[in-house]
């Protein structure tokens, strides 16, 4: 008798009210402190979306073109902002259009929580009218996935989807809900935050013995080369970062989605590695006599040919994921844990150095490439307009502190090698899976997750037509982005290596173009477009000053090649300069 009385006094003092599955997902998002939802709505999804419309003072909602455009949107929000990106679409082609968003945020570790709507519970497996198997689908391209036929499981999976999603090395997450639970009503106990998950370890356990065995090696190197990744920001470790490479004294070069957790112009920030990487760390890669990767993995297009790569290093390889060490390079010593730990607890062990004539070798190739390609790139001597006087300008007007976010090609390569950056969170681009049409949502989002901050899409003339509908994004949520369109009326990558490697056979590569600026203004959005050199700076100025959205499109070279290059299976030591 006393067993029941003491449950029953429990049972009233529990806080419990009825909600919808819907409304229980959007309490979910307020408890998580999110604020935007990048989305399209449809059938499938359309309760939430009617939930939706009661929470309009707490969650702003961004109305897409498309879903891919959402999913990159979402991208981009996640990497300016640090937080977790969120979108919305409907089941059947809504949640497939989500797939290349999903790969692209796995394979670049980026937050996102995507929620898709799905038939009613009993329709499952009957080929439904937009039934698709999205659990199935999108297994590879997410960190984890759920399907959920019950709202009473809505709170707890949602607490464990953005847990998952944000801790360890992020992932995407998506949580497929079917209409009959978003419907249903339930007694709501409120919303739990999830901490942990049995079994589920996101950051594994730090041994202080590898800790003083990588010191060792540092502090006995005579010609040691540390390489950063993006790991360095997704744990925000910018600050200890930079006190490891100030007392350690040793040169450090980026990989493209690591670039600004460094100041670029930091005296020991010596360039980009990989295939149109720097000309010094590539080379000198394959002669330092201690490498430490710090927060990457290792990619094909930093290392080249990995039979060729660093073999005469030892390798220190720092990385919250245990599964990148020793998969493409084997480590001399493995490093786990969470950088942001780890790197003190390093930097505490090494010596205080410098290393003047290790530092002067990578002076003197800084020199040769200046003289035999960026000179020629940032101040052409002819009057063909080149991409690399564009970004050497736009660093001019903005002083560094701009988020530049680029599509891929040619004028992604040649942003990132010259861009300058003075703090973290401001590059954002495509790095492992090399979206063509990222660029103009991921700019949307990279505003509203940075609001206060000038935002500049750099995207050539491919990229832009693959999702150029998102100016209708632009226009109708007013968003306030600069797009530069670097226009060589070539997919130019494509296209330089058909005249490198193909005999200048160009199979397919000439892009014809709309006139950029009157699909602008048919969107309301300001703009101009440039051929002539004397008219550049004027029309950087005008693009940065003006009140709202504004596209430039800028002429450039039809043929002018990125260069310096690794070719496709070759040593990073084998880089050309021309």
């Amino acid at each position: 008798m006393e067993t029941l009385v003491v449950e029953q006094a429990a049972m009233a003092t529990k806080k419990t009210h009825t909600l919808s599955g819907s409304q229980a997902v959007l309490e979910a998002f307020v408890a998580e402190g999110v604020d935007t939802i990048f989305g399209y709505p449809g059938g499938a999804i359309m309760p939430i979306y009617d939930a939706l419309y009661d929470y309009h003072n707490k969650l702003k909602h961004i109305l897409v073109r498309h879903e891919q455009g959402g999913i990159h949107a979402g991208q981009g929000y996640a990497r300016t902002s640090g937080k977790c990106g969120v979108v919305f679409a409907t089941s059947g082609p809504g949640a497939t259009n989500l797939v290349t968003g999903l790969a692209d945020a796995m394979i670049d570790s980026t937050p996102l929580v995507c929620i898709t709507g799905q038939v009613y519970a009993h329709l499952l497996g009957t080929d439904a009218f937009q039934e698709i198997d999205v659990i199935n689908i999108t297994t590879p391209v997410t960190k984890w996935n759920y399907q959920v036929t019950d709202a009473t499981e809505i709170p707890a999976v949602l607490a464990k989807a953005f847990y998952i999603a944000k801790s360890g090395r992020p992932g995407p997450v998506l949580i497929d809900i079917t209409k009959n639970a978003q419907l249903q009503q339930f007694d709501y106990e409120g919303y739990q935050p999830c901490s942990h998950i049995r079994s589920y370890r996101p950051k594994p356990i730090i041994r202080k013995e590898y800790i003083a065995a990588a010191a060792e090696l540092i502090n006995k190197a005579e010609k040691p080369f540390i390489i950063f990744g993006q790991g360095v920001i997704l744990g925000k470790a910018e600050k200890e970062f930079k006190a490891f490479v100030e007392k350690s004294g040793i040169p450090a070069a980026w990989t493209i989605l690591g670039l600004s957790a460094l100041a670029t112009d930091h005296p020991l920030n010596v360039g980009m590695l990989g295939m149109h990487g720097n000309y010094g760390p590539n080379v000198l890669t394959n002669d330092c006599d201690v490498l430490i990767a710090v927060g990457m993995r290792f990619d094909d297009r930093v290392t080249g040919r990995l039979d060729k790569y660093a073999k005469q290093a030892k390798i220190i390889h720092l990385d919250i994921d245990p599964s990148e060490i020793d998969k493409n390079v084997k480590a001399t010593v493995g490093v786990w844990g969470d950088c942001k730990e780890t790197l003190p607890m390093l930097t505490k062990l090494v010596e205080s150095k410098v290393y003047p004539q290790w530092v002067n070798r990578f002076k003197e190739y800084q020199l040769e490439e200046e003289k035999e390609v960026i000179h020629e790139e940032l101040n052409p001597s002819t009057d063909i307009l080149t991409m690399g006087e564009v970004i050497r300008n736009l660093n001019e007007l903005t002083g560094g502190n701009a988020v530049i976010v680029t599509d891929v090609g040619q004028h992604q390569m040649v942003a990132c090698r010259y861009a300058k950056f003075n703090e973290s969170k401001s590059n954002v681009t495509s790095g492992g899976l090399g979206t063509m049409g990222f660029a103009l949502p991921a700019a949307i989002g990279a505003k509203f997750g940075a609001p206060e901050r000038t935002v500049v899409a750099i995207i050539g003339d491919g990229g832009i037509q693959m999702t150029i509908q998102e100016l209708g994004t632009v226009m109708q949520s007013e968003v306030n982005i600069k797009v530069l369109i670097l226009n060589n009326e070539f997919l130019g990558m494509v296209r330089q290596w058909q005249q490198l490697f193909h005999d200048k056979r160009y199979s397919f590569v000439d892009i014809a173009s709309p006139d950029y600026v009157a699909v602008a203004k048919a969107y309301k959005i300001e703009g101009q477009k440039v051929s002539q050199r004397e008219y550049l700076r004027g029309a950087l100025t005008t693009m940065l000053n003006h009140n709202g959205s504004y596209l430039l499109e800028v002429m450039v070279g039809k043929e002018n090649n990125v260069f310096p290059m690794v070719p496709q299976g070759c040593s990073v030591s084998e880089i050309r300069l021309k």
